[in-house]
């Protein structure tokens, strides 16, 4: 099926998979880390105690996905997709109410587990399994919405906090969120459920078997693979939370750094596509071992940027590892290890992966504390993709011949 007469034929549930995307923005650390200067001035925090509080929270987050994402297995996605986006909702409300920095804590664990966690869980896990033979178009499709995000809402409110206080800011973010539950439910009103998928509609994983998460997590490849999982929402977290510090670290006007994001964005979209077509083209074995080099090179590259246009580039280099990150876990998933059980499978995945961006801010934030600013740090963590991608490679070509015949 060509491209445009697949969005034709699925464009409802396609663009149920990019709201929510789209949505989880607002539990996203590039969203919240754009009121770090106002929050941290209120409450009197340094940057490492900052980054502390949103570790706790995060953490928290990353725990309770554990339970909370096999819940996709069990339950329609507009139904669980209906109470994420009220708690989302009610999160930013309490977000631009929080009276005290001690009650941080709970706003970032409600924020995080809603939005990043469950809205992007929903989103990857229903096309993974709804789609078979277009998953990578199907997810490519779904994760525009980060993509979009990223872009549209870091200009958007930062304009806005030039004449409004940040907590109004979070009152006009829970409203959005609010806006889009009916709109939902209105796309899924036929949703192809866990329950009315036929056995032989499911795709098996290696051995040609469909495995559990016990299963799995017994498995020498998910482990090889976890550094991988780690190192994006880890990392990348950190640059998103440390932007501002960046920007002052570097002499750049957070302004002018966050006007590269529709460049980043520009490039997110195409390596989403692009890897989509890969992983419908070639699967995703083949691509895995290099999905950590793009992160390695544009840390090297913004860390020792002497301006905003050298900034430019690495960002650019940035958004093709980011194209291939919101595209292609959710997949490999699927590919390995079936679909059957592919909810809890991947909610062990994205607790890992809320975990690294639990550590990515404190880490950042305390090493900060102690003087060694984030262009010195990316340089470590550049290290780390390298190594993350060598483990991945192995795991992989060790895994890849048990894959069931296309």
């Amino acid at each position: 099926m060509g491209f445009l007469s697949f969005l034709r034929t699925n464009w409802l549930f396609l663009l149920a998979g990019f709201i929510l995307t789209l949505t989880s923005s607002y539990g996203q650390t590039f969203f919240i880390s754009l009121f770090a200067g106002g929050i941290m001035t209120d409450f009197a925090l340094t940057d490492g105690q900052w980054g502390g509080i949103y570790t706790v929270g995060t953490l928290a987050s990353a725990g309770t996905m554990v339970w909370a994402g096999t819940l996709v297995d069990r339950f329609r996605v507009r139904v669980i997709g209906t109470v994420v986006f009220a708690g989302l909702a009610a999160a930013c409300f309490f977000m631009a109410a929080v009276p005290n920095a001690l009650l941080l804590i709970p706003a970032i664990f409600f924020l995080r587990l809603f939005g990043q966690g469950m809205s992007s869980h929903l989103a990857v896990v229903s096309m993974a399994r709804w789609f078979v033979a277009g998953r990578g178009k199907a997810l490519a499709v779904a994760s525009m919405g980060f993509s979009v995000g990223q872009a549209v809402l870091p200009i958007v409110f930062v304009a806005l906090l030039a004449t409004m206080d940040w907590r109004a800011l979070w009152v006009v973010a829970g409203g959005i969120v609010l806006v889009t539950i009916p709109l939902v439910g209105l796309l899924l009103r036929q949703e192809r459920t866990p329950q009315s998928l036929a056995t032989d509609e499911q795709a098996a994983g290696m051995h040609d078997r469909h495995w559990t998460r016990l299963d799995v997590m017994r498995h020498p490849l998910f482990w090889l693979m976890v550094p991988a999982l780690l190192g994006p929402p880890a990392w990348g977290t950190a640059l998103w939370f440390q932007q501002v510090h960046l920007s002052e670290v570097k002499d750049w006007s957070l302004a002018a750094f966050v006007a590269l994001f529709p460049l980043y964005t520009l490039i997110s979209i195409g390596s989403n596509f692009g890897t989509g077509w890969a992983i419908d083209r070639f699967g995703t074995a083949r691509i895995v071992p290099f999905y950590m080099l793009p992160f390695a090179l544009s840390f090297v590259v913004i860390a020792f940027a002497p301006g905003i246009g050298a900034a430019a580039i690495g960002m650019a280099i940035l958004g093709v590892g980011q194209g291939l990150q919101s595209t292609l876990p959710g997949a490999f998933w699927a590919e390995f290890y079936g679909t059957r059980h592919i909810g809890a499978i991947k909610a062990a995945a994205a607790a890992i992966m809320v975990f690294g961006s639990a550590i990515g801010p404190g880490v950042s934030g305390v090493l900060i504390d102690y003087g060694i600013d984030f262009p010195a740090q990316m340089i470590g963590y550049a290290i780390f993709f390298a190594l993350a991608a060598a483990l991945a490679t192995l795991g992989i070509s060790r895994a890849a011949p048990s894959l069931p015949a296309p």
